[in-house]
């Protein structure tokens, strides 16, 4: 029989949408006797802040978050004041004036508050959400904001070798002093709500350093853009088409200099047979040139660019996890996954160590899932215990196989053939119910109506070619959205 976890005091590392629902789940188990929320990165509500002006961030081609995101040397003899730090934190945020959610506010909001209005909120609308949803859940008490949790190492006891406690160094920055304040706290376990959207990431070509040491004011990553404005008449490429080089790309349409370029290595879900009018569509860049020429896989080239935008998305970055001390790193960079992880949230090595918000599917909604998953478990009112070390062993390597087979992503959880319904469902199953007495909540339904939004709300509208095979299935714009008429939902026969 599984051994109950119990646990007293939680740090959770992270004040976003996921730190908020760990918040809430841990508070209603009505058993912690200590929870810290610590908002790390510097900014309440994630990476919803938005940053009028930021500061150009440095650009390094190719290399990875142990590189460009490194620890911090931290201080002897704590406590300790220092002078404030001065190396890159990527504490601003990715967010521009027109962005909005992609995902059906629905499914971002959390089951007992809805957004102020959707489907796609702007930008600021999640934000609010997030500083109300920690008041609404009166959490806002365990917030430590301004503290960046800047290691995390597992102690052991000399009696007990696989017994857990962790330390964490901490650091808030006091602008008023113009100081950093650094100290140390101790706790029974630890949550990872931090996100992974902080560190860009920009892919090696042939020639990038010396064309961005030459003409260091052209190329820069989304996480800078704001607006089209300060591209007015110039010569735009953006490299990318995901969800920010879709919107790069349209926001710089009637502003920038036509075309818009856009650089696609894959056609997206929402692409058709050609762009749409006033970008033209370009191969993967082959090499820059010091003349500053740009030259594409198909031999093509463009001159007198003005300005490249990187879309191409960020890293995940651990750089306050010890892995000198805890003994091994947290994530396969090579792989693109956590290392020895059940479920996309459980340690297997780490019985009071857990992450939520890593999985690409539901967003808020699965982070409920997640956190109260992990509240029973570390109160010991978990309804199933975790599965045996061999089999949480056996799902990781399975899994791994699998999505390189299919060319598909460890963490991504496809709402198609009913994958994110067993994903949740196996959550809901250890969680279980709270107690007669009402600690606890409980893991939300999947309404009819979140289904209905998930199934047939688009944010952009789809490449109609795609999906001829879907009988019955029409689609209609709708304030800028889509509404995709179906028949039946995929849904394996899970649901109706």
């Amino acid at each position: 029989m599984a051994t109950k976890i119990h646990v007293k005091s939680v740090a959770v590392v992270g004040a976003g949408a996921a730190g908020a629902a760990v918040a809430a789940a841990l508070s209603a188990e009505n058993y912690f006797e200590r929870i810290q929320v610590f908002e790390r990165r510097g900014t309440a509500g994630g990476t919803w802040i938005y940053d009028a002006e930021p500061d150009p961030l440095p650009l390094y081609p190719g290399k990875l978050p142990p590189d460009t995101d490194p620890a911090l040397e931290i201080p002897e003899a704590l406590p300790r004041i220092t002078p404030p730090v001065e190396q890159e934190r990527w504490t601003k945020t990715p967010i521009y004036n027109s962005l909005t959610t992609n995902v059906p506010a629905i499914a971002m909001s959390f089951s007992d508050s809805p957004f102020a209005y959707g489907p796609f909120a702007p930008h600021y609308i999640p934000r609010q959400y997030v500083e109300n949803y920690f008041s609404i859940h009166k959490t806002d008490s365990f917030l430590q904001l301004n503290t960046t949790v800047e290691d995390i190492k597992k102690l052991t006891s000399p009696n007990d070798q696989s017994s857990e406690r962790w330390k964490l160094t901490l650091r808030k920055n006091d602008a008023l002093r113009r100081v950093d304040v650094w100290w140390e706290e101790e706790f029974d376990a630890v949550i990872l709500a931090n996100g992974h959207y902080a560190v860009p990431y920009v892919p090696q070509v042939k020639g990038l350093e010396e064309y961005i040491a030459k003409y260091p004011d052209r190329i820069s990553h989304s996480k800078e853009y704001r607006a089209p404005t300060i591209y007015a008449g110039k010569k735009v490429l953006i490299i990318g088409n995901s969800a920010s080089g879709h919107d790069l790309s349209i926001d710089l349409v009637g502003v920038a200099s036509a075309p818009v370029y856009q650089s696609r290595r894959s056609k997206a879900r929402w692409d058709g047979d050609g762009p749409l009018s006033g970008i033209e569509w370009k191969k993967v860049i082959k090499e820059y040139l010091p003349s500053g020429r740009i030259v594409f896989e198909d031999d093509s080239h463009l001159d007198h660019v003005d300005a490249v935008l990187y879309c191409t998305g960020y890293k995940p970055s651990f750089s306050f996890w010890n892995a000198k001390a805890n003994g091994r790193p947290l994530w396969d960079y090579e792989g693109n996954k956590l290392i020895k992880t059940y479920w996309h949230t459980f340690f297997q090595d780490f019985k009071t160590l857990a992450i939520v918000g890593m999985p690409r599917t539901l967003t808020f909604r699965s982070f409920e899932y997640q956190a109260i998953a992990i509240a029973r478990l570390f109160s010991g009112r978990n309804a199933l215990p975790l599965p045996p070390l061999r089999e949480q062993e056996k799902w990781e390597t399975e899994r791994a196989q699998r999505t390189k087979s299919e060319g598909k992503k460890f963490h991504d959880i496809p709402w198609d053939e009913g994958q994110t319904i067993d994903w949740l469902d196996g959550l809901f199953r250890i969680a279980g119910l709270g107690t007669i007495r009402g600690e606890g909540l409980v893991p939300p339904a999947l309404s009819k109506e979140l289904i209905w939004a998930v199934e047939h709300l688009r944010k952009y509208t789809e490449d109609p070619g795609e999906h001829e095979e879907h009988a019955g299935r029409g689609e209609s714009v709708e304030g800028g959205w889509v509404v995709v008429q179906r028949e039946k939902l995929p849904l394996g026969g899970l649901l109706p």
